[in-house]
């Protein structure tokens, strides 16, 4: 396999610091984001001289342009960045102040979005490379609790999507890496939790809300393999647009994606009706 170089955010812990090992134990050099010294430290620490660090706080755009400026000129032409920085945030619609939502967006969406702007005008010019960003089995479906960070999540989807069929005539490839339950710290200590105000919901959410928290540390997932994946899709000629990781993913995302499929049958007539009678006019 030909030696790559890669770019990940947020790779002080989580699947972050898994696709980074991955990626170096096949033999890349990999430039990581931390938000701190220490991180750092640890980080390049992983393996001398594959493993660079940068300190980053992606909700920056300016930093995250000139650190993508420099990593080119200093490391090398990238070939693969992953914009995996973000976080998750429960708590019920109704509960959850419209500053925590923005805030998700900001880390999530548009730490992402810088992240990917500043790394294809280079990508583009040399007619190659893969963009990637981790969403979310709750990008493709949503859960009660979830809603601001389900919504980042399908906007990044979004993106990405319309980005893909964008930048394929230059030989770029995106995926969205979707992953389900895996056993990081993100439901633990990575969670942030909107202030329970509204009794209403407890009979719904308490018991979700303890499930999620009694899983944290023995979810289904491995991050290793999860890593494993994510360096192969890299190695294809053609690799995918969506990668769901994750037999929960995939049992969750596919009963979703049926139930949007079951709703557009059931109300194709009525959809049909709002066409003017004699069609388009050109």
């Amino acid at each position: 396999m030909q030696q790559q170089k890669w770019l990940i955010t947020g790779v002080s812990t989580g699947l972050g610091r898994a696709f980074a090992q991955a990626a170096m134990a096949a033999g890349h050099t990999v430039v990581g984001t931390v938000r701190s010294e220490e991180d750092l430290r640890a980080f390049e620490g992983l393996k001398p001289g594959y493993a660079h660090g940068r300190i980053l706080d992606v909700t920056d755009g300016d930093a995250v342009s000139s650190v993508v400026a420099e990593v080119e000129e200093s490391v090398g032409p990238l070939d693969v960045v992953v914009a995996n920085a973000g976080y998750g945030l429960e708590g019920t619609f109704e509960e959850t102040p419209l500053a925590e939502v923005r805030r998700q967006f900001e880390v999530n969406v548009f730490g992402a979005v810088a992240t990917l702007q500043a790394a294809l005008p280079h990508m583009r010019r040399r007619r190659r490379g893969h963009l990637m960003a981790v969403t979310s089995m709750g990008g493709l479906m949503a859960v009660p609790g979830m809603s601001a960070y389900c919504g980042s999540k399908f906007a990044l989807e979004g993106i990405l999507e319309a980005l893909g069929k964008e930048v394929a005539q230059f030989g770029i490839h995106v995926t969205a890496i979707e992953p389900g339950s895996f056993r990081t710290d993100w439901a633990g200590r990575s969670m942030t939790r909107a202030a329970q105000s509204i009794d209403d919901y407890e009979e719904l959410f308490a018991p979700i809300r303890e499930a999620r928290q009694k899983a944290s540390g023995n979810q289904l997932g491995n991050p290793a393999k999860a890593g494993d994946a994510v360096v192969h899709i890299a190695s294809v000629e053609q690799p995918p647009a969506h990668l769901v990781l994750g037999s929960d993913a995939l049992r969750l995302v596919t009963a979703a994606r049926t139930a949007v499929d079951e709703d557009i049958r059931a109300w194709e007539p009525l959809s049909r009706t709002t066409d003017f009678a004699e069609g388009a006019q050109l």
